[in-house]
């Protein structure tokens, strides 16, 4: 709240929910007007558009090029941008202590993680031609359930108490292994 007021907050939600929505709504006009024919099964985790198209009865490649430029474009410049707000955030800390470069670091360093974590599945996906490789459906799940999984333990890290615990119990855990093991010795 020190460097953003509660109006520019809102604004920032407003535009993500606004965005989300048109391209959501964007997707949904695109299969609607497909005609669908054969099997009523995909071969996904989830009902996603790029698998949606192998079930329709006509040539899809101008959806898979408007897919491609919608999503793609989307999932590439909300990357870049958060990328490049993390250069601006990170860029004045030069001229700071250690001890706040290590503070914002610390605090950076999760968020980073969690968007690459993110973006780089769905920029794999989504940036594509429109080719299904198996892989696919475990890169989707991933972003989709994995990483939000992950959540969790990428922040709680950030906490003094938890890293001083893992350590202890890693330590714990190597001092055992190694005493059990005579190849390690």
């Amino acid at each position: 709240m020190t460097t953003r007021s509660r109006q520019v907050c809102s604004v920032l939600v407003a535009v993500a929910w606004v965005r989300s929505s048109v391209h959501s709504l964007a997707l949904i006009f695109l299969a609607l007007h497909l005609p669908f024919c054969g099997p009523n099964e995909i071969d996904h985790y989830f009902c996603d558009l790029e698998p949606l198209l192998k079930l329709t009865c006509t040539d899809t490649y101008v959806t898979k090029l408007l897919l491609v430029s919608n999503s793609g474009a989307i999932c590439t410049v909300s990357f870049i941008m958060l990328m490049f707000s993390y250069i601006i955030i990170l860029h004045p800390l030069r001229n700071h202590s250690a001890e706040w470069r290590r503070k914002a670091l610390s605090t950076c360093i999760s968020h980073i993680v969690v968007v690459i974590l993110f973006f780089v599945p769905c920029i794999f996906i989504y940036t594509r031609p429109a080719t299904t490789f198996p892989m696919d459906k475990m890169i989707s799940v991933f972003y989709t359930i994995g990483k939000p999984l992950l959540n969790p333990l990428i922040y709680t890290l950030r906490n003094a108490e938890v890293k001083n615990a893992m350590r202890n119990l890693w330590s714990k855990n190597w001092s055992q292994m190694t005493s059990f093991n005579p190849s390690l010795d």
